[in-house]
């Protein structure tokens, strides 16, 4: 007999009202119609809601509000919420105004006398906890993720502006938190809450809460240990201080979470809508409110949201229902990111915040006139643009993950921790959180004593403490083999919690990591990577690598790797003119080990392997502005002889000299730098009153010519290998999988190898376009490749 299929579960996204509302009102500019009527936070609003639509194609909306007057919290606790300011007229207004809206889209408000947004959402959750329904609650903070419920109940709230959005499910609330959501209401009776003026217990901030929640439980577990044993909470690191403060106010403390605590009780009773959502949308209605309030361009995305319906009720779609307005808005943010490099990942508050208007297309008219006024016209058409497709077939192949191997290398790296951890503990002769800076400066500097051997001094932090920086610890090194072993904790703490325990979390359900690269992600113009962040995993050290052996081919595949060849060398060569760097890259020769001879006046066989690190270390040092100081620290040498590599450089090499001068002057002049394509950075940091402000930005905007080209290089590398592949009809064989820096890598199919071996490093090879090269000399731009079935193997 067939199995009865099991029901689908249905989706309600729930609104808090107040909180989108607010939110809203203060990121985006102050808009209103042509008669002045102000609309800022209504659009904001209905952005928000046609996202809603678009993510989750909810079957029911409903919204909640607060109600005008006080509630429960206000007759308990005269001054909760007294820190808060009068609404403001225009907030008041549109607060009245999103009403429409929410009728124009059918969605059903609740609300009652007394509660608050909060406790009616509360309510709706505890009414339909028996159906068949899931909710996503949809809020402008994060009070109600106390709300979350294991498989049923989720909150999508917002990080910045209206735009930038995450989703909480319980999972998500313990990584932010450390504990279950359930527990909020107990972490704010100890840390309270200044945005509702909700007092907590004085002296007690979110470390303490955290580790007070997360270590013992709610606030009536932590209360009855302490009042049996004051000494309970030793191995968490909670001072007697702490605890005494604990003690006193322990009526606060649970008043606190009284006050916190959303209720599920409010005077509503919650029916489901009759329709589902989308049968029950009338455009018209919507058109006409958005007609009355001006926003053209929401009127086009409603339309090819949902489509137009002929007069038998048949949709018709238009391409597919592409969002137009999400197209431009990526166009957008990456024309306003080359206008203005500080602006990294905008928004598109952002954007009309800057150009005061609120239509995507006028904000698109007035950008790209601003592009063709700055030059900037090829970075964006034939640079950035073109790749915008591949990049997110690159975020959609993703990359396969041996978690079985991850498993055991966090198991096996948990045990080297312990075992550091109890090393150094031998060392100092006492136990201590190493990961607190406090208990660490405290066991070095007092207890033992330590001191910079060098006779430097030890920076203090802000708070008056000395610091336990890593670039504090390097200046006691010589002191005492503790502060070696501490680098070596850091190092393994780092790539445990950053890589081998997160990325686990990263995991979708086919067994790949789907990371999201940002191309208007930095002010250089390379890519940004996040969800995780795949940019920064570590190469150098053994630990590092053996992460990178986690990230494994797809059976019958192996990884292709492709990277510039000292690319950025080869790019100050190039900008500089000089002759004899020129003549090395054209040459093939070692440029480091041509470098040395010329420096220490030798032939090149008989430069040894310390002249080479030392050539090449100056090198790149000087590619980055690095000053004396900075050299004499990577040279491992006296300030004399740095000083003396620093004044040689640029007698043997003065076409670099003046070239580097040149950059600098050109900076201070224009507030930005330039790169071959004509990409700009700017440096308002030029202008600053502060000299060691001024010096970091000058050495920043002398490599900024020379790393920003790279980043256009490699970007133009995607885009040509992209094509290339299309025209030998490998696009179902070829898959890019990652850019990292200067390097592409590629998940091949087995019995294509070879070919597309050629094919990849031809197109890679001299990427750059004729008509840039005018004027200066020809260095050859080169290619290394290398393969394997992990990405470990690659390196």
């Amino acid at each position: 007999m067939p199995k009865t299929p099991k029901k689908q579960r249905k989706t309600m996204v729930v609104l808090d009202s107040h909180a989108i509302i607010h939110r809203a009102y203060h990121a985006l500019p102050d808009f209103s119609t042509r008669s002045g009527v102000p609309t800022g936070a209504l659009y904001g609003v209905s952005n928000m809601l046609i996202k809603i639509i678009q993510d989750f194609s909810p079957d029911y909306i409903v919204a909640a509000y607060d109600l005008p007057g006080g509630t429960f919290r206000h007759e308990k606790f005269d001054d909760y919420k007294a820190g808060r300011g009068k609404a403001e007229p225009d907030l008041i207004r549109q607060i009245d105004d999103s009403r429409k809206i929410f009728a124009a889209f059918g969605v059903p408000i609740y609300e009652a006398p007394g509660f608050e947004a909060d406790d009616i959402i509360g309510t709706i959750c505890k009414q339909t906890e028996k159906s068949d329904t899931d909710i996503i609650i949809a809020s402008g903070d994060m009070d109600t993720l106390q709300l979350v419920e294991k498989g049923r109940v989720k909150v999508y709230t917002l990080r910045k502006g209206i735009t930038d959005t995450v989703l909480y499910d319980e999972k998500a609330v313990k990584e932010r938190f450390g504990f279950s959501p359930e527990l909020l209401p107990d972490y704010k009776g100890l840390r309270g809450d200044p945005s509702d003026n909700i007092p907590g217990v004085r002296g007690i901030g979110e470390k303490t809460a955290e580790t007070l929640i997360s270590g013992v439980g709610d606030l009536e577990s932590i209360y009855k240990k302490i009042e049996k044993d004051k000494s309970a909470l030793d191995k968490l690191g909670i001072k007697e201080r702490i605890i005494n403060r604990l003690l006193d106010s322990k009526e606060e403390a649970f008043f606190s979470k009284e006050l916190a605590t959303i209720r599920k009780d409010a005077e509503i009773k919650f029916v489901f809508p009759n329709k589902v959502f989308d049968e029950s949308l009338d455009l018209e209605k919507i058109k006409q409110v958005f007609l009355e309030f001006e926003f053209k361009s929401l009127t086009t995305r409603v339309n090819n949201l949902f489509g137009q319906k002929g007069e038998d009720g048949e949709v018709i779609t238009t391409k597919e229902n592409i969002n137009i307005d999400e197209i431009l808005l990526e166009k957008l943010q990456i024309a306003f990111w080359l206008i203005d490099s500080q602006k990294t990942k905008p928004t598109l508050e952002d954007i009309y915040a800057t150009y005061k208007v609120y239509d995507i297309k006028e904000a698109e008219r007035e950008i790209i006139s601003e592009i063709k006024k700055s030059g900037l016209e090829y970075v964006l058409g034939e640079i950035e643009l073109p790749i915008t497709k591949i990049v997110k077939s690159m975020e959609e192949r993703g990359i396969l993950v041996d978690k079985e191997y991850l498993s055991k290398l966090s198991v096996d790296y948990h045990k080297k921790l312990d075992k550091l951890e109890k090393e150094i503990w031998k060392l100092s002769d006492i136990e201590f959180n190493i990961n607190s800076p406090k208990q660490l400066g405290e066991v070095i500097y007092d207890k033992m004593g330590l001191v910079p051997s060098s006779g430097k001094r030890i920076s203090k932090t802000s708070g008056g403490a000395r610091s336990t920086r890593e670039s504090e610890l390097e200046k006691l090194l010589d002191s005492h083999p503790i502060i070696e072993k501490i680098f070596e904790y850091r190092e393994l703490q780092k790539l445990l919690s950053t890589y081998v325990d997160t990325i686990p979390s990263f995991i979708k359900e086919d067994g790949r990591v789907h990371a999201k690269f940002n191309q208007c992600g930095t002010t250089t113009g390379r890519f940004s990577s996040q969800d995780p962040n795949m940019q920064n995993l570590p190469i150098k050290s053994e630990l590092g690598k053996n992460i990178r052996n986690a990230f494994v081919a797809t059976e019958g595949y192996t990884f292709l790797s492709f990277d510039y060849s000292q690319i950025e060398l080869r790019i100050a060569a190039l900008l500089s003119k000089d002759e004899f760097f020129g003549g090395v890259f054209s040459s093939g020769k070692d440029v480091h080990s041509a470098v040395a001879s010329k420096m220490f006046g030798l032939k090149e066989e008989d430069v040894t392997y310390e002249m080479r690190r030392r050539a090449k270390v100056i090198n790149f040092g000087i590619l980055y502005g690095m000053g004396i100081t900075a050299l004499q620290k990577n040279l491992k040498t006296t300030r004399k002889e740095a000083e003396e590599f620093y004044n040689n450089y640029f007698e043997e090499f003065p076409e670099i000299k003046n070239y580097l001068e040149e950059v600098k002057t050109y900076a201070k002049k224009n507030g930005f730098t330039t790169t071959l394509f004509g990409r700009r950075r700017w440096f308002p940091e030029l202008k600053s009153r502060i000299p060691y402000i001024v010096a970091m930005a000058e050495r920043m905007a002398i490599n900024a010519p020379i790393q920003g080209t790279s980043a256009d290089i490699i970007k133009i590398a995607i885009k040509n290998v992209s094509q290339k592949i299309k025209e030998s009809g490998l696009e179902k064989d070829v898959f890019l999988i990652l850019q990292i820096h200067d390097e592409l890598i590629f998940e091949v199919k087995k019995e294509s190898l070879e070919k597309a071996k050629k094919v990849i490093e031809d197109a890679m090879t001299n990427p750059i376009p004729e008509k840039f090269l005018e004027g200066y000399p020809n260095i050859p731009i080169v290619v290394n490749s290398s393969e394997g079935d992990s990405w470990g193997k690659l390196a």
